[in-house]
């Protein structure tokens, strides 16, 4: 459900094979947007929800977590480049400016961020927020606001 007054956009999911319908309708909402923040627990599923919208962007790579690479590079049929962060092991933002987390951010390229909360000053102020809730099951409720 779009609410325009808030600039959000709640989706429900019910189950994984609803994933490619979300994924299409969260690309669809972030336009031009190339920052993209995804916040829920541990195992609300963050890196599965991205493994979907890297298919429906057409990445041809295997899509994983990069838990202890902090970041993954995938590229689509197109040529588009996309950066996948993990910053979940990090210990400083230190940290993140020396893997270079701010010249990935300023490059251009979709950036997906799981556990943004880590590196919370490098941000920039314009960003697509990703929320999601674990409910009953496989279900989820997500949230996006630009």
């Amino acid at each position: 459900m779009l609410n325009q007054e808030t600039d959000s956009y709640v989706l429900h999911v019910n189950a994984k094979d609803d994933l490619p319908w979300a994924a299409a309708e969260l690309i669809r909402f972030a336009a031009d947007q190339k920052i993209w923040l995804f916040e829920g627990d541990m195992a609300a599923g963050k890196t599965t929800f991205i493994k979907a919208i890297c298919e429906v962007k057409g990445v041809t790579d295997a899509v994983s977590s990069p838990t202890y690479s902090l970041v993954n590079e995938y590229e689509t049929d197109t040529g588009e480049r996309l950066y996948h962060f993990d910053f979940y092991r990090i210990n400083s933002e230190e940290e993140a400016m020396e893997m270079g987390a701010l010249d990935y951010l300023d490059s251009g390229n979709l950036c997906l961020i799981e556990w943004p909360s880590r590196i919370k000053s490098l941000l920039p102020e314009t960003y697509l927020l990703v929320n999601l809730e674990v409910g009953a099951g496989e279900a989820r409720t997500i949230t996006l606001k630009h």
